[in-house]
């Protein structure tokens, strides 16, 4: 190991926390074990030991997660424990953040019970948008409990007290025990035939996670699902939470919660009329006075007073305003046809017609002055080229031959003879002249020097 290789101990936590935060299983990780060293913090928060026979960890579950519990953890006590382990930092150690907790022995119904609420909620039965109001002045309630626990007289007479109008129906059921779940769905479906109720009731009252089972049952979490009259759940206290409590429209805390949010409070709304009525006529009362005031008004207005006089002052008034109005009516008629004229010309100097009339005179204009530029332009090159042509002349040899000289050239080789050197005695040479030329022979040559 290089020097360049060693690392901090924060820098060595630091990256385990980090592959413990990317391992799948280490992030969701169900426990079982007995609790030890439980400690509740003043702040809600709780600090135990989680250990088995030969291994032990610390935990921790945040307040957050705690308030929920429906029972109070205690040392020695057998748990089902979620959560994720982690590292905390300050003391190099990992430990278990948990989540969630349930007393083990009830292990097994614990994850039926989160595989039926993973799957019905994956249907979308406990989605808000299907679930229906219930109503608010119901005329008749079904109550699907037992016939004999404390729930049903609670409700009932919380239902007497609040809403007498309402009319009651208990469909007796099972509410725990194997036979309890095909009881309280055979109980539904008939309040649902019966087609006569506004309102559906179903719960007992609280009790141990195995009595309450029943409510857990995918047959009755789907019958209440499937039920065409709203259904209030209220099973156990308000710490228990059921699959019934998710599938119904509603859920209560209680039982006794259901039939104070099944029906309105008759006093409260007795109350409530009292306080409308008072409001409305105190609003009445108010009103009257307000209209009474304003028609003695009215009464000592000049109007009421001298309506002959405010008659013919309104008619002055009118004559006033037509006179005004016509003259307006006049002023803009005028400046419309001022601005009709105008536009008329402006159309007619845009008219094609007199644009391609225009250009027909500019075009012929156009022409004269090219056909000018042409004649001056060919009559200075007609000069230009005369005067080239009598300097030609000038230098033509033609016109040197005229005044009585000769070119001789080689026969045959057509090269104008400009030395004697270009000859022999007896070659022949042409002798050209103004009308002609002569055939000669050389007889004889002498250079001028000699």
């Amino acid at each position: 190991m290089s020097v360049g290789d060693i690392v901090s101990v924060s820098q060595l936590t630091r990256y385990i926390k980090g592959l413990m935060e990317h391992d799948h299983i280490l992030t969701d990780v169900w426990i079982r074990g007995e609790i030890s060293n439980f400690k509740l913090h003043s702040r809600g928060h709780m600090y135990f030991t989680i250990k088995d026979q030969n291994s032990r960890i610390q935990a921790v579950m945040f307040a957050g997660h705690n308030r929920y519990l429906a029972f109070k953890p205690e040392n020695g006590m057998k748990v089902l424990i979620r959560g994720e382990v982690n590292v905390y930092e300050p003391y190099g150690q990992y430990q278990l953040y948990a989540k969630e907790m349930q007393p083990d022995g009830v292990g097994s119904l614990f994850l039926a019970y989160e595989k039926l609420k993973e799957t019905l909620q994956e249907e979308g039965l406990f989605d808000e948008s299907r679930k229906r109001p219930i109503p608010r002045f119901p005329k008749k309630i079904a109550i699907v409990t037992s016939p004999t626990g404390a729930a049903i007289k609670d409700m009932l007479a919380t239902l007497k007290r609040r809403y007498p109008l309402a009319q009651i129906t208990l469909l007796p059921v099972l509410v725990q025990g194997q036979e309890a779940p095909a009881s309280i769905v055979r109980a539904v479906n008939q309040a649902n035939a019966a087609n006569q109720f506004d309102t559906l009731i179903v719960g007992r009252g609280g009790g141990s996670i195995e009595e309450l089972w029943a409510f857990n049952d995918e047959g009755v979490a789907r019958c209440i699902a499937a039920s065409t009259v709203p259904v209030i759940s209220a099973v156990g206290h308000e710490t228990d939470f059921t699959i019934s409590d998710f599938v119904a429209d509603l859920r209560a805390p209680t039982p006794t919660g259901a039939a104070e949010l099944a029906v309105p409070d008759v006093a409260e709304l007795l109350h409530s009329r009292q306080v409308l009525h008072n409001r409305l006529k105190r609003q009445m009362k108010l009103k009257i006075e307000e209209h009474q005031e304003q028609l003695k008004r009215l009464k000592r207005s000049y109007a009421f007073r001298y309506p002959l006089q405010l008659i013919r002052q309104k008619e002055q008034e009118l004559d006033t305003q037509l006179e005004r109005l016509q003259r307006a009516s006049k002023r803009h008629m005028s400046d419309k046809q001022q601005q009709f004229q105008l536009i008329e010309k402006a159309l007619q100097r845009l008219h094609p017609k007199g644009q391609i009339k225009d250009a027909q005179s500019g075009l012929k204009d156009k022409k004269l002055r090219l056909e000018k530029s042409m004649t001056q332009h060919l009559s200075r090159h007609e000069q230009r080229f005369n005067h080239v042509v009598s300097e030609l002349n000038l230098l033509s040899p033609l016109r040197i031959m005229e005044r009585g000289y000769s070119l001789a050239y080689t026969e045959g080789k057509e090269e104008l003879v400009k030395s004697i050197q270009q000859v022999d005695a007896g070659q022949k040479v042409e002798v050209r002249v103004t009308d002609g030329v002569i055939y000669c022979q050389v007889e004889d040559k002498q250079s001028k020097h000699s």
